[in-house]
């Protein structure tokens, strides 16, 4: 099968970490300043990768506020009781960055009495500009690494519209929100790492917040879910070390896209500015509601 035919799988980002793939070396501990009284990782039936952002120190010694701001993957396994235990959190506003053909194989069935508003666009990802050339059986770790570090600064740009839309309905204090892609990796790492960012948490724990896909993530479920997917045999042709790197979240991959924040005018505050149309005074009001 060509590199074309599995596009679509790769580009749905069913590149999963799970721990039986992941490198040990990638393995990172509990994100710091975790607080007893809180969990990282929802305790969802049906959750993927779904997690609370709350307890990380600022620059300025501020704390993010647990339970307004979430990251996720794919939420098409929700069991009835994980949107009960949703609505008890009182999330008004999923950013979905999904496709659309992700969106229609893996379905989000909200309870219509308390679906938050949906955010998402239509469009279909391809990843062709930066998947290594030729037969997937002879790609190398090297290759598919770098495939996915070059993947990252386009993705910024890819989804800037629907990241400047996310920090619209933050700076509207439209909260609870959460964000998803499928795996929760690539497409909302980016985002997570934009937010953080934002109110002021320091590069390496926004760098350790990423990481953390590799404990938080079952893979197994994504295999499941896509097991229908065509393209799903061709993964089989990748040698395991490049179905490895492609499946982990590297921190070469978030660190290409926070070089671009780094080397533009003004570093990433210029950045949060030109590209995210965040002001000075946007990122005191995100910072005054979203820390404490």
């Amino acid at each position: 099968m060509t590199t074309r035919n599995v596009l679509k799988l790769l580009g749905a980002l069913a590149l999963v970490a799970s721990p039986v793939l992941a490198s040990p070396a990638l393995a990172q501990p509990a994100a710091k300043a975790q607080s007893a009284a809180h969990e990282r990782l929802l305790p969802l039936q049906g959750g993927r990768n779904f997690r609370d952002l709350g307890g990380y120190r600022t620059q300025d010694g501020r704390t993010v506020k647990w339970g307004v701001l979430f990251r996720s993957g794919a939420m098409s396994g929700l069991t009835p009781a994980d949107y009960t235990a949703l609505e008890k959190r009182g999330i008004r506003v999923v950013c979905d960055f999904r496709d659309t053909g992700e969106r229609a194989s893996e379905p989000v069935n909200w309870p219509a009495a308390h679906a938050p508003k949906v955010l998402s666009d239509d469009y279909h990802l391809d990843m062709a500009q930066s998947l290594p050339k030729g037969d997937m059986a002879h790609w190398t770790a090297e290759q598919a690494r770098a495939a996915m570090a070059t993947s990252y600064p386009l993705m910024l740009t890819q989804f800037n519209g629907q990241f400047r839309r996310m920090f619209g309905e933050l700076l509207a204090h439209r909260v609870p929100l959460a964000f998803n892609c499928t795996a929760g990796k690539d497409r909302t790492g980016i985002a997570a790492a934009l937010v953080l960012t934002a109110l002021g948490v320091p590069r390496e724990t926004v760098i350790e917040d990423y990481l953390l896909t590799n404990r938080y993530l079952d893979g197994s479920k994504i295999m499941h879910a896509s097991s229908s997917n065509p393209g799903m045999a061709a993964m089989a042709k990748m040698p395991p070390e490049v179905l490895r790197a492609m499946m982990a979240a590297d921190r070469s991959y978030i660190e290409s896209a926070l070089h671009v924040l780094d080397q533009h005018p003004g570093g990433a505050e210029g950045y949060l500015h030109d590209e995210m149309g965040l002001s000075k005074a946007d990122l005191t009001r995100l910072r005054s509601m979203y820390t404490q």
